[in-house]
């Protein structure tokens, strides 16, 4: 009988589902619209609605189909108790408990598990990618904020409330740039998409460049995308943010190698597609702000998760690892 995972990935707008095998392929896609929802119990009986047809569209392609549980990852998820608390970018409020709303809708499966999309990426990582075999390692998450998943010898930690590994979050500049938290100086506010733009209109501002292929962009306009495909052209301003971003990157990075001593860092999200642009500097910036007793020790490496199906495949991996206890 072949055995399979579902996995959803919970975002503000959208809700992807997937049905995940165990070699982290995913055989069925679907979703549903988060946006309108600002009922949880209806919400939870939408994606329960579009499960099943997914189940059953398996079923119909694949007989012997088993289907073992449900991983879901979203903003602000806790493991633990199985509630997404206070997701700003999310409709219903508050503390759902979807956990318990999804096991009233679907009793027949043994295995229901929530989490954050970034504690999500990492347990993917350990199932599906580059970190089988790793017990210690660290997965950074790079888009609209910087997330992170801490696994200490091979679980994944959640601390004392459900909520540990926010790297992003952490100091980097005292009474630096405004975070979207509210604090000023945090890593995110750095090295997250919307951070390299400020980097980048700060250059701009600095240098007075006219001249950079950047210039004629507004700030709701610009994209990492853009500063990448201008660096790749040569654009100084576009180059130098990357540079930035690395050097604060590994300064981050440093201090969670100081807590930690994991054997690897994972970078997974849209600026790590730059490559070399973001990893040499981040290696370098790493290497000159560790300890001697750290330093050529710890791998950066980037994620070998599929981007487009990274979301789904990394919630679905929780299933397994709800199995493994």
């Amino acid at each position: 009988m072949k055995k399979f995972a579902i996995g959803v990935d919970i975002g503000g707008t959208n809700t992807a589902i997937g049905i995940v095998d165990e070699g982290g392929n995913v055989l069925v896609k679907g979703g549903i619209d988060t946006l309108q929802h600002g009922d949880a119990v209806r919400y939870a009986k939408e994606l329960t609605a579009a499960v099943k047809e997914m189940a059953k569209n398996l079923k119909l392609a694949n007989p012997d189909a088993e289907i073992l549980g449900m991983g879901l990852g979203a903003p602000n998820g806790n493991y633990y108790s199985g509630t997404i608390e206070y997701a700003p970018n999310l409709s219903f409020k508050g503390i759902v408990h979807i956990i318990d709303l999804l096991k009233a809708e679907l009793p027949e499966y043994k295995y229901l598990a929530l989490t954050n999309d970034a504690n999500a990426a990492a347990i993917g990582e350990m199932i599906y990618g580059g970190a089988k075999g790793m017990k210690n390692f660290v997965m950074y998450t790079l888009g609209t904020g910087v997330g992170s998943g801490v696994v200490v010898n091979g679980d994944l930690v959640y601390g004392h409330d459900g909520f540990a590994g926010e790297c992003g979050h952490t100091t980097l500049i005292p009474g630096g740039r405004l975070c979207g938290c509210g604090a000023l100086g945090h890593l995110e506010a750095y090295c997250s998409a919307p951070g390299m733009k400020r980097t980048a209109f700060e250059l701009m501002a600095k240098y007075n460049a006219v001249d950079s292929l950047l210039a004629d962009k507004s700030f709701i306009e610009l994209s990492s995308k853009m500063i990448y495909d201008a660096a790749v052209k040569g654009d100084k301003i576009a180059l130098e943010v990357f540079e930035l971003t690395g050097k604060y990157l590994g300064q981050g990075m440093a201090d969670t190698v100081h807590h930690l001593s994991p054997e690897a860092i994972f970078l997974f999200g849209g600026p790590t597609a730059a490559g070399d642009l973001i990893f040499k500097p981040a290696k370098a910036s790493l290497e000159e702000h560790l300890l001697p007793i750290f330093k050529n020790k710890i791998k950066v490496l980037p994620s070998e998760l599929n981007a487009g199906d990274a979301a789904i495949v990394g919630a679905s991996a929780l299933v397994w690892k709800e199995i493994e206890k």
